[in-house]
C-alpha cells in the first residue's frame, strides 16, 4: 500500500507545481498587460520629439514583454477564459 500512497503524493506535489506555475504565469501575464497600457498612455501624453521616441521604445517593449507571456501562458494551457 507504501507505493499506492507514494504515487499519489507524488501526482499531488507535481499538480501542485503545475498551479503554482500556473498562477504565477497569470500574474506575470496581467503584470504585463498593465506596463503596457502605462506605456501606450505614456504615448498618448508624449508633447516632443524625445519624448515621442522614448514613449515608443517603451511601449514597443512593454507589447513584446506582454506577447511573451501570453506565449508562455498558451504553452503551459492556460486560455483566456481563466485569465
Amino acid at each position: 500500500m507504501g507505493w499506492w500512497r507514494s504515487f499519489w503524493r507524488g501526482t499531488d506535489e507535481e499538480q501542485s507545481r503545475k498551479d503554482t506555475e500556473g498562477w504565477e504565469t497569470l500574474l506575470e501575464v496581467r503584470k504585463a498587460q498593465s506596463e503596457w497600457e502605462r506605456a501606450y498612455l505614456m504615448f498618448d501624453e508624449a508633447l516632443g520629439q524625445d519624448q515621442i521616441d522614448y514613449a515608443i521604445y517603451i511601449l514597443e517593449a512593454a507589447e513584446r514583454k506582454y506577447q511573451i507571456h501570453l506565449k508562455h501562458a498558451k504553452s503551459i494551457g492556460l486560455n483566456s477564459s481563466q485569465m
